[in-house]
């Protein structure tokens, strides 16, 4: 599937969201913190879902 510089740029911002959190999370293992990244790293990956599918929707290029 062929897709626009627009989509790799969504979907860029969102892995790197999620690398760091699930890095802080690796990192303070057994923490509250870490916890939180864990659940916001899923909630991230979820919304990263959400919005690429709202981008095929309404884009002629890559739709």
């Amino acid at each position: 599937m062929k897709t626009c510089r627009r989509f790799t740029s969504i979907k860029s911002g969102f892995e790197q969201d999620i690398r760091f959190l699930r890095g802080h999370a690796e990192r303070h293992q057994g923490s509250v913190a870490a916890k939180t990244s864990a659940k916001n790293a899923v909630s991230a990956k979820r919304n990263m879902a959400r919005a690429l599918n709202r981008h095929l929707d309404h884009c002629p290029e890559c739709g």
